[in-house]
Order: structure tokens, then sequence, then C-alpha cells
């Protein structure tokens, strides 16, 4: 009785230790794997090119872990599936699919017998289940849940047609079921904590450059963009224009209507000069009720032309608040071209300034150029 204790105790740390090696390379692979494609995460909206390579990938993960399986005579025992369910959560059916392949063929390389034929109609089966579960309308957690659930019930019916041997049958199951739910879980939290990490560093990256009202470039991109595209246009000996836009009387709209109104008038003006200049040109917030728009390869008389329609576009708005009412502003636009009004990209800035000021000065509602 002792000596089958024994026995049965060394199979038990043998499967246990096997399972624990297949997951900490799966762990590990995957975590690589999300951290390199953190910038442009698989979804199931992704093209079609990118759902393909990651269900070779996944492939080749579950090929890997074939690799390093339990080898009972009979049979081989991995979690091959996990990267399966992960592949067809994020990417849909068509990685799975892809995936699926790849492990059959896979099996059938280590050897043709009843156990890969087992292994053909298991995988199958697990692919079906958890294209299914992909489509329940649930929470993630449930989809999940459900994909591994399948999978081991399908392992388990399927193995216990192929090890005979009950006493190893009553150490591997229940070790499948604990590793598989902790290969799944734990591959699943740690993607969702790269997407999460990558997520919050996009926005502090955003928001380090974009100005949160209107969504346009805020000042220190501006200053990023206008000493870069300055280079460029030496290098290239071409003209750079660069306009200077200041919404008149602002403080008029803030102290009549409020703030909050204020911030409408700010939002709406963002979106007419994106959709005045030209869809190259660099539109920012540089704070308060200045905006800037940098002009490339432009020269002064084609700026003029945009800036007057910046003028008379933002003159003829309607500016919707949101109170229901609409008020009209005016805007004075001051102009300065590198190369025919400025000699040096260092003077452009304070030259566009210079020009606002005369347009202000000049009784508003106007453009001038340096």
């Amino acid at each position: 009785m002792c000596f089958t204790s024994l026995i049965f105790f060394e199979v038990m740390i043998l499967i246990i230790k096997d399972l624990i090696s297949n997951l900490a390379i799966l762990v590990t692979t995957l975590f690589l794997y999300t951290q390199v494609t953190s910038d442009s995460p698989l979804k199931t909206s992704s093209s079609v090119s990118r759902k393909i390579i990651a269900g070779l990938l996944a492939g080749v993960l579950s090929n890997v872990l074939m690799q390093y399986s339990m080898d009972f005579g009979e049979t081989i025992v991995d979690l091959r599936h996990v990267p399966l369910i992960v592949a067809t959560y994020y990417g849909g059916t068509l990685p799975g699919i892809i995936t699926m392949f790849l492990i059959i063929t896979g099996r059938f390389m280590i050897g043709v017998n009843p156990s890969s034929l087992a292994a053909l109609i298991m995988i199958i089966l697990i692919t079906c289940a958890t294209v299914l579960s992909n489509l329940m309308n649930v929470r993630r957690s449930i989809k999940i849940s459900t994909a591994l659930t399948a999978s081991n019930i399908i392992f388990t019916v399927i193995i216990s047609f192929l090890i005979r041997d009950l006493n190893i049958m009553l150490v591997l199951a229940p070790s499948f079921w604990i590793l598989s739910y902790t290969a799944g879980f734990t591959s699943f939290y740690i993607i969702e904590y790269v997407r999460k990490n990558q997520k919050v560093l996009d926005n502090y990256k955003s928001e380090a450059t974009t100005d949160a009202l209107t969504g346009l470039n805020n000042v220190r991109k501006f200053d990023e963009t206008f000493n870069q595209v300055s280079s460029q246009a030496k290098q290239k000996n071409e003209r750079l224009s660069l306009l200077f836009i200041d919404i008149d009387h602002f403080k008029t709209v803030n102290d009549t209507y409020g703030h909050k109104e204020g911030d409408q008038v700010l939002i709406q003006l963002g979106e007419i000069l994106k959709n005045t200049v030209r869809s190259f040109d660099v539109v920012s917030r540089n704070g308060g009720e200045e905006f800037t728009v940098i002009l490339l390869d432009c020269p002064t008389e084609r700026a003029e032309q945009i800036s007057e329609s910046i003028r008379e576009n933002v003159e003829i708005h309607p500016f919707s608040l949101t109170t229901g009412e609409t008020i009209h502003v005016t805007v004075s636009i001051g102009l300065a071209c590198y190369r025919e009004t400025t000699e040096s990209t260092i003077e452009l800035i304070s030259d566009a300034d210079a020009a606002l000021y005369e347009a202000k000065k000049g009784g508003r509602n106007r453009v001038c150029i340096a």
C-alpha cells in the first residue's frame, strides 16, 4: 500500500512539474509578445495580415509547448490549447483557425497514431468551443471561463480513452484542470496588464502634447513641431508661413456667458481651423484664446488667402452654446513668412506675434502681414 502511494505521489509530482514548465514557457512568451506588440495590440478589428501573423505566432507557441509535453506512452499532455484560446479571443476566428491547423500539423509531425488522431479531434472541438464562447454576449471573464472549462472537459473525455491507468487519471485530470485555469487566467491577466499600462502611457504622452479641451497640439507640441519644420524649410529651401490667431474680445464672452460657454467657442474654433487649413498644416492652441497655424511650404500670398478664409469662416459661424443660444465672434490674425517677410526662422514667431498686435491695434477682425 505504501509502495503504491509512493508511486502515486511520484507520478503526481512529475505531472505537476511538467505542467508548470509548460506554464512558465507560456507566460514568459506571452509577456514578451505583449510587450513587443503593445503599440499595436491584436484586436478583432485588426487587419487580416495582423491576424494571420498572430495566428502563426500562437501556433508556433503551441508547438513549443508540445515539445515540452508530458509523455505517457499512449499520448502526450500539455497546455497547447491556451495560445489558441488567447488568439481567438483577441483576434477572432481567423487566428484561431490558423493556430488550430499549426497545432494539428505539429502533432502529426511528432507521430501518426491513435493518440494524434484523438488530438486532432480534441483541438478541433476546442477551437469550435472557443469560437462559440467568443460570440457570447457576456463579459470577458465569462467568455474566458467558458472557453477554458469547455477545453478542460473535452480534454478529460478524450484523454480518458487514451490513458487507462486510473491512478494516473486521478492525478492528471485535476492537475490539468487547475493548471489549465491558472495558465489561461494568468495569460489574460498579463496581456490586459500590459495593455492597460500601455494605454496609461499613451494617455500621458497624449496629454503631454495635446490640448485637453480642443484636441489640438498644445504649446509644447507646437514648439517641438516648429523647430522640426523650421529645420526642414532651411534644408529644402522652402517657404514657411506662420499664423498667430486670437479671438477678439474673448474676455467679454467669458464674462457674459461664463467660462463653460467660452470653452465651447474655443472647441468650435479649433474645428473651424482644422477644416479650413490644408490637411498637412499644423494647428495648435498655444494657450487661452491664442491659436497658431504652421503652413508648410506656403508663400505669403497663399498664406494670406488661407488667413482670410479662416477670418471669414469664423465671422459667419454661429457658435453654439450649451444653453441653446448662438453667438458670433471674430478673430485677428498675424502672418509671417520665412524667406519673404522674415529672413530667419528664429524671428518668425516674434514677427507673426507683432503682426497680430497690429491687426488688433488696427480694429480687429482682420489679417495683418509682418
